[in-house]
């Protein structure tokens, strides 16, 4: 039986890559990374957003190939339902999607002006108004659905929604951007995740650099 690898970019700035890879922590199916360097012409133009190539992150499973985020999660959670990356309540469900496809397809100010990058750290970092709007909503989501499920995630226990969040929740520390009591706490528990830990940790050894992304204002 051929390998399950999942195909990743930089851990430092690939924000699909992380959310791949969570999806797939969080469903326990072992699995072999692939990773594509930065440095690679694609790959570089994905993570700055000039692409909208499928190369991360990339699912190969038992010959198949599943690429886009939202796909991998829905097939992992028919690969391991008891994994939970979907509630199991169908209100939930949909409601876990639809944010979900929320993330995936919009917010494109915040993604500019807020790129993820692990290693960075820019206090009092001054944010675009567009983008300003872009965090209001995610930060209205946060506190809807904790107010809705009564936390600790997203959907009360951890699912697909959290690995989607996730990066933008590197971002609200990386550029320090105020938060109220519940979003900030809620950014403490998915920085705190033990697999959010890993891929950190490695994102810190990583050695490219992309000139592009690397503020300095």
């Amino acid at each position: 039986m051929p390998a399950t690898t999942l195909t990743i970019s930089s851990k430092n700035y690939s924000s699909w890559s992380l959310r791949g890879w969570l999806m797939m922590k969080l469903s326990g199916v072992a699995f072999e990374e692939v990773v594509v360097s930065p440095d690679d012409v694609a790959a570089r133009a994905e993570i700055l957003l000039l692409s909208p190539s499928i190369l991360v992150p990339c699912l190969s499973y038992e010959g198949a190939k599943i690429w886009d985020t939202l796909a991998i999660g829905e097939f992992l959670n028919e690969v391991a339902p008891a994994a939970g990356l979907l509630p199991a309540d169908r209100m939930r469900r949909a409601h876990c999607r639809s944010i979900c496809g929320e993330i995936h397809s919009g917010f494109a100010s915040l993604r500019s002006a807020l790129p993820m990058n692990l290693k960075g750290r820019f206090p009092k970092f001054k944010v675009w108004s567009k983008a300003q709007g872009d965090i209001a909503r995610v930060t209205q989501i946060w506190r809807e659905c904790i107010g809705a499920y009564g936390g600790p995630y997203l959907f009360g226990e951890i699912s697909m929604a959290d690995a989607m969040y996730a990066p933008v929740a590197t971002r609200f520390r990386t550029y320090d951007v105020p938060l109220d009591g519940v979003c900030e706490a809620y950014c403490d528990r998915i920085l705190a995740w033990p697999a959010m830990q890993e891929w950190i940790a490695a994102a810190q050894l990583e050695q490219e650099e992309i000139e592009e992304l690397e503020v300095e204002f």
